[in-house]
């Protein structure tokens, strides 16, 4: 983060008023790809959350059954083009509007609605192939 607002600071964008965020998120998603890049050879194991244990009124079960989701929901999302994907993660995991996801992308409000329903279109058949016929689309 200390990067991108470096970065940021250097460049001195003309921002409008939500456009701080997605140039921000833009910056920041840029250098995580080129980290990834450079990264791919490596594979890495990661220790965290072993030794989490489950809130007691959280049953087991229902944090195993949660995380496969996630992991199949992981998966599904893989198969889908780059736009939708992008499209689908900003929306509902970064919790962007419709004009943030656009500035982001590069891409019009009207380009962004059309991704992300289609998206959803495409994503639905891979999760009920996987099994997941619960989730809210």
């Amino acid at each position: 983060m200390i990067e991108a607002f470096s970065r940021m600071i250097c460049a001195k964008p003309r921002l409008s008023q939500n456009g701080f965020k997605a140039y921000l998120y833009k910056i920041a998603r840029n250098l995580a790809l080129r980290y990834v890049r450079k990264r791919r050879r490596y594979c890495f194991f990661s220790l965290e959350g072993l030794d989490d244990d489950p809130k007691s009124e959280v049953l087991v079960e229902t944090v195993v059954q949660s995380g496969e989701q996630r992991r199949i929901l992981r998966k599904c999302m893989k198969q889908l083009s780059d736009d939708y994907c992008e499209a689908l993660y900003l929306s509902y995991f970064e919790n962007m509007s419709y004009s943030q996801a656009a500035k982001v992308m590069g891409k019009s409000i009207k380009q962004i609605d059309h991704l992300l329903q289609r998206g959803k279109k495409k994503l639905r058949p891979l999760l009920e192939r996987e099994g997941i016929t619960d989730a809210n689309y």
